[in-house]
């Protein structure tokens, strides 16, 4: 069970992340959450960063959608600036949302990478679903209530798995 709260990269931000070495796994496509790995929970635009990110995304070939658990007025207020696609109220971890996602953008789940600030949500509907999986660590430092008892539960998951966020590499079973 354990093994299944494994991501199979770290990363401490989604700048971080080596869209070249994604490449050559054969991803084609990212499924990214939004609050906390996108921009903090609490803001409503993308920064200027982030909009560069998306656009060398997109430029390199790579199709997105956002997947967030979030209602749809957070989602669709930050994501239909970026013109970026995106999923509400996904209901992760459940598998139905990332499938969803990865047919949208018309691609296998082997071709699809999952990136989230969350065990419990992302990194666990993700390897549930069979697809590519990369932790980052939260933008920022405060959550929302609800995902501050998710919080807990991942230090303890990750104590118990003696890991943290800089060990990198693949998924340690």
């Amino acid at each position: 069970m354990l093994s299944s709260m494994m991501p199979d990269q770290f990363a401490e931000s989604i700048y971080d992340i080596d869209r070249e070495a994604l490449r050559k796994k054969g991803i084609k496509g990212v499924i990214t959450d939004l609050d906390n790995t996108l921009v903090a929970w609490d803001t409503t635009d993308a920064t200027p960063e982030l909009l560069k990110w998306l656009d060398d995304l997109h430029d390199e070939g790579f199709k997105v959608t956002i997947v967030s658990n979030n209602n749809r007025k957070r989602v669709r207020t930050f994501s239909e600036p970026t013109g970026v696609s995106f999923i509400y109220s996904a209901k992760k971890p459940m598998k139905r949302s990332f499938r969803r996602a990865a047919e949208e953008m018309g691609l296998k789940k082997e071709e699809v990478a999952v990136i989230g600030d969350q065990i419990l949500t992302d990194v666990f509907g993700g390897n549930r679903g069979g697809y590519y999986t990369i932790l980052v660590a939260p933008v920022s430092e405060t959550d929302k209530w609800t995902t501050k008892v998710n919080r807990k539960i991942e230090r303890l998951i990750m104590r118990k798995r003696k890991m943290n966020r800089t060990t990198g590499g693949e998924r340690m079973k």
